[in-house]
């Protein structure tokens, strides 16, 4: 029961924007238990407790939090007192999900536009504990998530995240239904890890992936040139850009390279 009623001010330098459409926030949920139907879940910048008030009630979730904003725990506390030994009063980026949650957490929130990329990779490095996100992020870096080679969108957190999760864009969310409404419009996307690891040296892939990203509009035998690969190895490939290559490219160009150390 609700015993708190006034809101929390909404802090500009923390990215806060409250979603306020609760049928939204009912869909985010399920578009997690759909997948996740029990386990441990952490929601990330609760805020007012738009999503944890459809997540607690959830049998067989156990719903954490991680929240900065002092008003928004006190907010927290005083309404949803069940999650008060669950509630971590700290930044998600400090947390290291590896040894906190060994038996995995799954992820869940309308994240802060300003540390949305920071986030992503967060879960990669923790991704051994991690089997599903599901978030909303600024539209256009939803959609650079889960963009596939060959357009614009398509950069290194494309790569990198499709490397170890399938990625899932789920649904728009207009800006009218968050309080203040955000300059842009946001997506909520699914991610889902793979069955499969990464068939490579994981650091000399992200190394690769970067440099050529770097100076995408240049073909990869210039792009990564600084990487000590020639022409003739690098085949087909060195008259493409990096926007072209697929995960698998990326992986092929990286064994090429561990090949000639």
């Amino acid at each position: 029961m609700q015993i708190m009623t006034q809101l929390v001010r909404a802090k500009k330098y923390l990215g806060q924007h409250f979603l306020t459409d609760q049928q939204i926030a009912m869909n985010i949920v399920s578009s997690l238990v759909q997948v996740f139907p029990e386990g441990k879940v952490l929601e990330v910048g609760p805020g007012m407790g738009v999503l944890t008030k459809y997540l607690l009630p959830v049998q067989g979730i156990q719903t954490w939090a991680a929240e900065v904003d002092g008003e928004s725990v006190a907010y927290l506390l005083a309404n949803y007192s069940s999650i008060s030994e669950r509630l971590l009063q700290k930044s998600f980026l400090e947390i290291d999900l590896s040894t906190k949650f060994p038996d995995g957490i799954a992820i869940i929130g309308n994240f802060p536009y300003n540390i949305s990329s920071q986030i992503i990779f967060h879960i990669l490095d923790h991704r051994e504990v991690v089997p599903y996100m599901v978030g909303m992020f600024q539209k256009e870096v939803a959609e650079r998530i889960g963009a596939t080679k060959g357009g614009k969108e398509y950069g290194i957190i494309s790569v990198i995240t499709q490397a170890f999760y399938d990625v899932e864009y789920l649904f728009t969310v207009h800006e009218h239904v968050f309080n203040p409404p955000p300059k842009v419009k946001s997506g909520v996307i699914r991610l889902t890890r793979k069955k499969t690891s990464l068939d490579c040296d994981e650091i000399l892939f992200r190394k690769v992936v970067k440099t050529a990203f770097n100076q995408r509009r240049k073909k990869l035998r210039n792009a990564i040139s600084s990487l000590g690969l020639s022409d003739q190895a690098l085949g087909a490939y060195a008259s493409m850009r990096a926007e072209e290559l697929s995960v698998s490219d990326f992986t092929s160009i990286t064994h090429l390279l561990k090949e000639q150390e």
